[in-house]
């Protein structure tokens, strides 16, 4: 983002509609809406937990290929309307078009969101934008798919640069090579980066794309929290099982409870401590950094892995050590210089990794170090 949009662009944050009651800010409802009954029974639910302001249903549906459950269409609509005037939830759902847009603020509809699939073609957020013009109502724009930072704050600044004041992010993880043990990756530090490029972002986190089934969706709302997100948007459905998309992410309405119930006890706890203090936000981001490293030396040792299978099928002429060490470590020492790491830390762990690839694979082969 230019220095001159940075400094004018005021996004939403403790002024946001959304943000500025008590924290978090909980959006949960069905991934899409399928019947009036679901819709409407959901919601029943939903009104009785404690936190829960917005009620949330998909009614387009992107997919891959056609064929597949792509949304109710219009009439979803209809039935976001019933849920808000019998249970005074507001509602939101995802928009994909300006065509969509119209829809949508016609049936009164009151938070819009952009989608992963959509924040990655500037071209219909332009049009989105465009189709926003003059109409002040909260936006919430999820990270594109890939973490590419640029195409996140691009969304953002275009629908800022139409007049649409009240602007949130939503993170709802990425698709990376290895997502394990998440449906899409976290990676924390890409979202805490755009929030310290624009400070006054309010950043929301969707647990539910995150962990992609139910047994993660507390750790990942908890981390959430305790990096001072502003809400969480959680699917639910109030018969999971029956779900016509993302049946094993969703939860039902006491689910929700139960979980929301069991973060506030951990974050009363954490309020006791110094949440808040730089010392603390220091630690919190040691740890994500603790979190990537780990996901990095699991995804190195399975290509580890591999690569020992491909040593023990090749020919007896063939090396039994395919890694040229020497030429590894060279180029890595000058990574390190360059970067200003000490040598002789990245030279120890090097070595490490390299006595732990020996100690797994090449003893196979009757070999030494």
């Amino acid at each position: 983002m230019s220095t001159a949009a940075h400094s004018s662009m005021k996004l939403a944050g403790h002024e946001s509609q959304l943000a500025k009651k008590n924290r978090p800010v909980v959006i949960a409802g069905p991934c899409s809406a399928e019947s009036e009954e679901q819709m409407l029974e959901t919601a029943r639910g939903l009104k009785k937990v404690k936190g829960v302001t917005v009620f949330r249903a998909g009614i387009w549906k992107p997919r891959t290929r056609p064929g597949s459950f792509q949304g109710v269409g219009v009439i979803g609509l209809e039935w976001l309307k019933s849920v808000k005037q019998e249970t005074g939830l507001r509602t939101s759902c995802e928009v994909a078009t300006a065509g969509q847009v119209e829809l949508a603020l016609q049936q009164g509809v009151d938070i819009l969101l952009i989608g992963a699939h959509t924040t990655v073609n500037p071209f219909l957020v332009q049009e989105i934008a465009d189709a926003l013009k003059g109409v002040q109502v909260p936006v919430l724009v999820k990270n594109p798919v890939n973490p590419d930072l640029q195409l996140w704050l691009g969304a953002l600044e275009r629908l800022h640069h139409s007049g649409v004041t009240d602007l949130g992010a939503m993170h709802r993880g990425f698709s990376t090579l290895d997502n394990a043990p998440y449906r899409n990756h976290p990676k924390w530090e890409h979202a805490l980066e755009l929030r310290k490029l624009v400070p006054e972002l309010a950043m929301y986190c969707d647990a539910s794309h995150i962990a992609g089934r139910r047994s993660l969706l507390r750790p990942v709302s908890q981390r959430a929290l305790d990096l001072g997100y502003d809400g969480l948007m959680v699917e639910t459905h109030f018969n999971p099982v029956a779900a016509l998309s993302d049946a094993q992410q969703q939860i039902m309405p006491q689910e929700l409870h139960m979980l929301l119930q069991a973060l506030k006890q951990q974050n009363a706890q954490v309020e006791k401590g110094k949440q808040g203090t730089q010392l603390e936000k220091l630690r919190k981001e040691i740890e994500l950094l603790d979190d990537e490293l780990l996901a990095l030396m699991s995804r190195r040792t399975k290509v580890s892995a591999q690569l020992g299978d491909c040593s023990k099928q090749a020919t007896q002429t063939a090396s039994p050590d395919p890694v040229r060490w020497d030429l590894v470590l060279e180029n890595l020492l000058q990574q390190a210089s360059t970067a200003g790491i000490d040598q002789r830390f990245v030279e120890t762990i090097f070595q490490e990794v390299r006595s732990q690839y020996a100690r797994t694979h090449l003893y196979n082969y009757g070999m030494s170090s």
